[in-house]
């Protein structure tokens, strides 16, 4: 196998992630690299290339895999923590021509609709991010026809400061920052033009290292609107869709803890 015209020596295989194979593979010129493998990687190499810093450099991207540097990972440190969370500010500030992105979108093993629609960020989120994966966990059995209008009823009443669309990971939870000569390198996104709390309020949902100096860092780099740590549960409702759509029931209560919470 060749991968960037240079002979494999060495490969191993990580693991699995989702239906993708992950590996660890030598280069003849000595170089070390992350292979993803089994999967279209169009998406996640444009959302790469497009947010740019601080996101990890697109090596290689083929019909069925993605190659990355490899970055093996440290410890964070608050300073570490700070300095990746003022990076992602300055990404946010970079913002984007609409809400959505110029190519199709994909999370995990899900279609990711970016295509525009009418009005501001609130009709978008509702209608490109999660009415979409409401109904499709419906349609899998782990949502209810009176669950999904309870994601209505919270959509209907969501209140959200309009700001320019900004330029988001859109899958940012902590997992995907992978911490690594001493900065934070963000990986796997699912980027789009959105709202910069959609971010913040994901790295919330699952938790990351010194999540509260991160948040602080931003707000002082790229003040919040007021009440921002109020409308987290709204911008949380994708992502435990999409997890009730993936992994089944486990997340239904989550979510709708989250829609009684808007």
């Amino acid at each position: 196998m060749r991968l960037l015209g240079l002979r494999v020596v060495r490969s191993r295989e990580l693991g699995h992630s989702h239906s993708w194979t992950l590996h660890h593979a030598s280069l003849e010129d000595g170089r070390t690299v992350f292979v993803k493998r089994g999967g279209d990687f169009t998406a996640e190499a444009n959302g790469l290339r497009w947010l740019g810093s601080p996101s990890v450099e697109v090596l290689e991207v083929g019909e069925d895999l993605l190659v990355l540097p490899w970055l093996p990972s440290e410890t964070a440190t608050v300073p570490m923590v700070e300095e990746t969370a003022r990076a992602v500010a300055d990404m946010h500030r970079r913002g984007a021509p609409r809400f959505g992105a110029d190519w199709p979108g994909n999370i995990a093993d899900l279609p990711l609709d970016n295509s525009p629609a009418e009005g501001g960020w609130r009709d978008w989120y509702a209608e490109r991010r999660v009415l979409p994966y409401a109904r499709m966990a419906r349609d899998r059995g782990v949502l209810s026809a009176s669950d999904v209008r309870e994601v209505e009823a919270a959509l209907h009443r969501a209140e959200q400061p309009e700001e320019p669309p900004s330029r988001i990971h859109g899958d940012l939870w902590g997992g995907n920052v992978l911490y690594s000569q001493g900065r934070g390198w963000l990986i796997d996104p699912a980027a789009h033009g959105g709202h910069r709390e959609t971010d913040l309020a994901m790295l919330v949902l699952f938790g990351t290292s010194h999540l509260e100096a991160f948040l602080k860092a931003y707000d002082e780099t790229s003040p919040l609107a007021e009440g921002w740590r109020e409308r987290i549960p709204l911008h949380q409702l994708h992502p435990l869709l999409v997890h009730c759509c993936l992994f089944g029931s486990s997340y239904r209560e989550s979510m709708l803890a989250a829609a009684r919470s808007v």
